[in-house]
C-alpha cells in the first residue's frame, strides 16, 4: 500500500503477515527470509509482522539474527499471540471488530478439541453472538463460514447444530444462515444436472447454461425429471 507519514512524505509499504498455527523451530528465520527477498524483489520497505495460534504459552518468536567475524545481520517483528486473549475474554465479546468473532472461534476450537458437546454449545452461542452485535448480513454470512469451518462437529451434533440455528432465526426473522444451505442445495442439484446434460447433449449452448444458473432448486427437480422422456433440449426446457 502507499502511504502518507505524518511528516509528509509519501512512501510505499510491503506489508508481510504470517500465520503460524503451531511451534517450529525455524520460523524467526523463515520470517527473515521472507522479508529479505520481499525487499530485494520490490526495493521498498517491508512489516513483517506475525499471528501466533499455537497453544505454546511459552513459545514467541520475535527475532532472528545471524554473525560471523563482525558481520550482523537479522530481523525484529511484531507478534500477536491468540492464546492471550483468553484471558481478556469479556473484551473479546463486546468488542466490534469482527476479528474478535475469528479469535474467539479460534480459541474454542482449541479448548474443545476432545468435547465435542461443548464445542456445539460454544458454536451456538457464537453464532448468535453475530446477531447480537448488530453486524450487516453479509457479515453474519462471511462470519458464520469461518465459525462453521473451523468449529466442525460430528454428524449428530451437526444436525442439532443446524435445528437450532433455524430455531433461533426463525425467532429473530432473519433467516440468513439458512439461506445459505438453500444456496448450496441449489448449487449441488445443478451441478448435477449440468453433468447429465452434458453427457447426453454435449457441449451446452449458452442459453441452457444461463437458464442453469437462474433456476431455483423446484425448477432444477422438474427439469430432472423430465430428462429421460426428452429427446432434445428444446423439449426439456420447454415451459409446458
Amino acid at each position: 500500500m502507499r502511504v502518507w507519514r505524518r511528516d509528509g512524505q509519501r512512501q510505499m509499504v510491503l506489508v508481510h503477515i504470517e500465520i503460524q498455527g503451531q511451534y517450529d523451530a525455524d520460523f524467526a528465520k523463515r520470517m527473515y527470509i521472507y522479508n529479505y527477498r520481499l525487499f530485494d524483489r520490490y526495493d521498498e520497505s517491508v512489516v513483517s509482522l506475525a499471528i501466533l495460534g499455537d497453544e505454546r504459552s511459552s513459545w514467541r518468536p520475535n527475532q532472528y539474527t545471524q554473525e560471523l567475524w563482525g558481520c550482523r545481520t537479522g530481523i525484529t517483528f511484531p507478534v500477536i499471540k491468540l492464546l492471550d486473549y483468553q484471558d481478556d475474554w469479556p473484551t473479546l465479546e463486546v468488542s466490534v471488530n469482527p476479528f474478535a468473532v475469528v479469535v474467539m472461534a479460534h480459541l474454542r476450537t482449541q479448548m474443545t478439541r476432545r468435547d465435542a458437546e461443548g464445542r456445539l454449545q460454544w458454536k451456538l452461542r457464537l453464532v448468535r453472538q453475530l446477531y447480537e452485535r448488530g453486524l450487516a448480513r453479509q457479515d453474519i454470512l462471511d462470519l458464520f463460514r469461518f465459525i462453521d469451518w473451523v468449529m466442525t462437529l460430528p454428524e449428530a451434533l451437526e444436525n442439532r447444530f443446524r435445528d437450532d440455528v433455524i430455531r433461533f432465526e426463525a425467532e429473530m426473522s432473519m433467516p440468513y444462515i439458512t439461506s445459505i444451505e438453500r444456496r448450496g442445495i441449489e448449487q449441488g442439484k445443478r451441478a448435477v444436472l449440468r453433468r447429465l446434460l452434458t453427457q447426453r447433449f454435449g457441449v451446452l449452448p449458452s442459453w441452457v447454461e444461463l437458464r442453469l444458473d437462474t433456476a431455483r432448486a423446484e425448477q432444477l427437480d422438474a427439469w430432472t425429471d423430465r430428462l429421460i422422456e426428452s429427446s432434445d433440449l428444446d423439449e426439456l426446457f420447454s415451459d409446458e
